[in-house]
């Protein structure tokens, strides 16, 4: 060990030391559960310095015990973690517990960046790391899920994330990685299974709480869901968990047609973490339903400006496209297309998200084929909407609709209350003729959220007007 080194372990023990509130605590406590798992050792001791306030955690801890613990991480601080680890790992390759915490750090940073190129760097960091480390290295299997989810294949983070759960079964932050997995693989009880033992292992904190939210979400329970993002919100403590709670929060306050509030929730997040992308655009869309949609423009371009997402490029397009400015959509559209490849290069699926672009906006026929793919290998409820919204883009209704149901009934795993969902069953019901159902999913639609999108929302309105109100008359005899 070199003196920089020695010097870093050093600033690292300091740190730990000597936080006198029970919440500063926790957060130390998290920091040294995840740093024990990888072989750091860090001493929680009485503060000895009199009246003398205890020394901050440096960024690259504060980042470790994030990233090793499951909860988001402010990019600045994830940019001094990574340098940090980097440099040690030069001088200490065989260091397989710092390989684990380099490609967790990547993967959170690609996943608040959008940045593809950080996939194959994490996969190496992680991989190298069950190489020089312990065969059962539970850090870096959980990475290893993690990075399969931000690459949306779920599959392999089921596959990754069920070795880290048997390698060390008390390892909270490994079961909440397996709510994504088979969120994805469409396996709701599964998602129920992981999530009670979170919830077991794990009770009370900000983080559980806001993946409860999440699950209650999909399941339709919209007040237990905004119920706790509220706590959990209220309870972070590091300025970056914070953010990505309001930004989750507004997500939910939008979801429901409120407008205003879903504002509030973005602009808080904004100002608690100014990196917040995805509150940004959830800014744009806020705007957006407002009417602003200068202000909403703005919003995105800036949003995309640094984090590319592919899904934020789709909505931007679309916005375009609602105020008749086609040329100005297609360039969204093909910096989409640009993005998905740029990512699938990187070993990303973006599928899905292509999909839905072709099935709208580019060619139905490519869409269903990608679709269909994706149903095949991870048959989630967002898969099942688009693939039947491609299939009526088609002609395929009757087909269509089976997907559409599975979408949209819980009993089928669709209980999430989704506007875009309830719309696109409507529409496909009403070209089958079956003006009941089509009435009354298209009204529901509206009814879950008036300004779900700036194009099917008044589409919708259109298509109820077409159907009429239904007729008084009794049945033919």
């Amino acid at each position: 060990m070199d003196a920089t080194d020695a010097m870093q372990d050093v600033v690292q023990k300091e740190t730990g030391r000597g936080r006198r509130s029970r919440r500063g605590r926790r957060v130390l406590i998290a920091s040294v559960a995840g740093t024990a798992v990888l072989g750091g050792v860090l001493v929680l001791l009485p503060w000895g310095g009199g009246d003398a306030p205890p020394p901050a955690p440096g960024p690259a801890a504060v980042a470790r015990g994030a990233v090793t613990t499951g909860v988001p991480a402010a990019l600045g601080d994830l940019a001094v973690l990574i340098g940090d680890r980097e440099t040690h790992l030069r001088a200490h390759p065989l260091d397989g517990a710092s390989w684990a915490v380099l490609g967790a750090a990547y993967v959170e940073q690609g996943r608040r960046t959008e940045d593809a190129a950080n996939w194959p760097k994490a996969e190496k960091a992680l991989r190298t790391s069950l190489k020089t480390g312990a065969k059962r290295n539970p850090q870096a299997l959980e990475g290893l899920a993690a990075l399969s989810v931000a690459r949306r294949d779920f599959p392999a983070a089921k596959k990754w994330g069920e070795s880290a759960v048997k390698a060390a079964p008390k390892r909270w932050s490994a079961h909440a990685v397996l709510i994504d997995a088979y969120t994805g693989l469409g396996d709701h009880k599964g998602v129920g299974r992981a999530l009670d033992k979170v919830m077991e292992l794990r009770p009370g904190t900000p983080a559980v709480g806001a993946l409860a939210a999440a699950v209650y979400r999909d399941r339709g329970w919209r007040d237990d869901a905004a119920a706790r993002i509220s706590d959990a919100a209220a309870a972070a403590e590091a300025p970056a968990e914070r953010a990505a709670y309001l930004e989750q929060a507004g997500r939910l306050a939008f979801e429901r047609g409120d407008r205003e509030e879903a504002l509030r929730f973005f602009q808080e997040a904004l100002r608690t973490d100014p990196d917040q992308r995805a509150a940004q655009a959830g800014q744009g869309r806020a705007l957006a339903a407002l009417g602003r949609t200068t202000d909403a423009l703005s919003a995105y371009q800036a949003a995309l400006a640094k984090r590319p997402s592919p899904e934020y490029a789709l909505e931007l397009g679309e916005l375009y496209e609602s105020l008749d400015l086609g040329q100005a959509a297609r360039v969204e559209y093909d910096l989409l297309r640009d993005r998905v490849r740029s990512a699938e290069a990187a070993g990303a699926d973006e599928r899905l998200v292509l999909g839905r672009l072709e099935a709208d906006h580019g060619d139905p026929a490519t869409a269903v084929r990608l679709l269909r793919a994706e149903w095949g290998r991870q048959p989630g409820i967002a898969v099942a909407d688009a693939l039947g919204w491609a299939l009526h883009r088609t002609g395929a209704d009757e087909e269509a609709l089976e997907f559409a149901t599975i979408a949209t009934e819980g009993e089928k795993g669709g209980g999430v209350r989704s506007a875009l969902y309830v719309f696109h069953r409507g529409v496909i019901e009403k070209e089958l003729e079956r003006s009941g159902p089509a009435r009354r999913h298209l009204r529901e639609a509206l009814m879950i959220n008036p300004y779900f999108s700036p194009l099917r929302a008044p589409e919708a309105k259109r298509a109820l007007a077409e159907l009429g109100e239904p007729s008084l008359e009794g049945p033919p005899a």
